[in-house]
């Protein structure tokens, strides 16, 4: 899908926003060793910056108000300030987990509040938080 695109998203920073989990809910499609994010960023444009973010705040959490926690992962700190930037706008508070190698860790969290949402909580009206205080 990104090489459709081609040099259109060079210099463009990219959200990856998924959670590439199988049609089961039973793990993620992803190689191993790899993320959703990582992949996308192989396949666009050298100068594309991939960012992860979102993929683990659901719709129904998002469409209320409150303070929200949203954990970033991506190797440009300019893309990664860019981010931040736009979430703040949103309302929400940002966390930079690291780089984009992590996303793939993102992806698992992803995967967990899917399995709680559907086996634990009975709701997709949950978030994770960071009790800093």
């Amino acid at each position: 899908m990104v090489t459709e695109f081609g040099d259109a998203l060079d210099g463009k920073v990219i959200i990856d926003i998924t959670n590439p989990v199988s049609p089961d809910l039973t793990g993620l499609v992803t190689p191993h060793g790899s993320s959703g994010a990582q992949e996308i960023a192989k396949a666009a444009p050298a100068g594309a910056h991939v960012v992860k973010a979102f993929n683990t705040l659901f719709g129904p959490v998002l469409a209320r108000s409150g303070r929200l926690d949203a954990f970033i992962a991506a190797d440009d700190p300019k893309a990664k300030a860019r981010v931040s930037t736009f979430l703040e706008s949103l309302g929400l508070r940002p966390f930079d987990v690291g780089g984009l190698h992590m996303a793939s860790t993102l992806e698992s969290l992803g995967l967990m509040l899917i399995g709680l949402a559907k086996n634990g909580a009975g709701t997709f009206d949950i978030a994770l938080n960071v009790d800093d205080g």
